[in-house]
């Protein structure tokens, strides 16, 4: 198990950084306060749902190194594949540049791998970047490795470890994605991912993206780290 941070090599986590605004109960400030600190800090992106998704937009201003990212079918992806790709498409108009999109995991469920594979084709054939939101702490690894397959054949740009409803992601967890994905598409870490030595253990085991809601705490601790 890795040492304390101050042990460690601590890269630059800015622009691995997704910064989540996905709580409900969010009030406008609090928005944009953190849409002002992605943009300092240099996010990869901030992620948040559609209903925020324009009050964000405005926030960030005209498109820049931080990207606006939205949740699709959040958080559970049971919705039918019309209304998950016209949320797609509202959002694709409204500002996003990226998408985290959760998959129809029933279709998985029936071994239609096909299905799965196609709501997610003709949602990155919209031409953003896709990122598949796989919950791993209820998918058995025969299922998890065809969702993987189907997603990446789909041409999705990343896999997602979770979407936050369940227990906190793990360095393990994040190796499994890596070797199942085999350098094909990006990995994201998210769900519970709260301090420096977590985002490190993610980073270490291969995660190219971290999605959190603690960014500038954790930005903060890693300057901390480096002094």
């Amino acid at each position: 198990m890795p040492g304390p941070s101050q042990q460690r090599e601590l890269p630059d986590l800015a622009p691995l950084i997704n910064q989540a605004l996905l709580d409900p109960h969010l009030d406008q400030e609090v928005l944009q306060q953190s849409c002002d600190a992605a943009r300092h800090f240099g996010f990869a992106g901030v992620c948040t749902n559609l209903n925020r998704l324009q009050a964000a937009r405005e926030r960030l201003g005209p498109p820049g190194p931080t990207r606006l990212i939205a949740v699709i079918a959040f958080p559970f992806g049971a919705i039918p594949s019309t209304l998950k790709q016209a949320e797609a498409e509202w959002a694709a108009e409204h500002g996003a540049e990226e998408l985290d999109v959760v998959p129809d995991f029933w279709a998985l469920s029936q071994g239609r791998a096909e299905l799965f594979a196609e709501e997610l084709a003709e949602i990155c054939a919209l031409g953003l970047p896709v990122h598949v939101i796989l919950n791993m702490a209820l998918l058995p690894a025969d299922r998890l490795s065809l969702a993987v397959d189907a997603a990446i054949d789909a041409d999705v740009s990343g896999l997602q470890s979770g979407n936050g409803f369940g227990p906190a992601v793990t360095a393990a967890d994040i190796r499994l994605l890596a070797n199942l994905a085999r350098g094909r598409c990006g990995i994201k870490a998210a769900g519970g991912l709260h301090t420096l030595d977590q985002a490190l253990d993610m980073v270490e085991a291969g995660a190219t993206r971290l999605g959190t809601s603690q960014g500038p705490a954790l930005m903060q601790a890693l300057r901390r780290g480096q002094t």
